[in-house]
């Protein structure tokens, strides 16, 4: 997967433009990581930033578009194609950086790429 293609959904991952996906559970292949506390679909850009909760104490996580396998609405969850672990060693999430800095989202684009399995 390209940096690029990092950002965007999965046409069979059942996202719809304009689907809120705050307050969803997120699911990794091994369990579950938290809430969607922020959702951005913008353009080369879609991502989620997850309050982890208890999993990882008073941290959040930001998963692009890409690592989204599934969207149940039903259910409202979202499920991802990472291990807890793959998205455990991510850079750190940082509020600052993520509202100002140009450039931030790419080291997440080099993280996730290289960590599918």
């Amino acid at each position: 997967m390209t940096e690029k293609g990092i950002w965007g959904y999965d046409p069979a991952s059942g996202h719809e433009p304009g689907l809120d996906l705050v307050g969803f559970k997120v699911e990794a292949t091994d369990g579950s990581i938290g809430k969607v506390d922020k959702h951005s679909d913008a353009v080369d850009a879609s991502h989620l930033v997850v309050d982890t909760g208890v999993w990882i104490f008073g941290k959040h996580v930001l998963l692009p578009a890409g690592t989204i396998q599934r969207i149940d609405t039903a259910e409202r969850k979202v499920y991802v194609n990472r291990t807890k672990d793959q998205i455990k060693a991510a850079p750190d999430f940082d509020e600052i950086k993520y509202r100002g800095e140009a450039g931030y989202l790419e080291e997440f684009a080099r993280h996730y790429s290289q960590s599918h399995s």
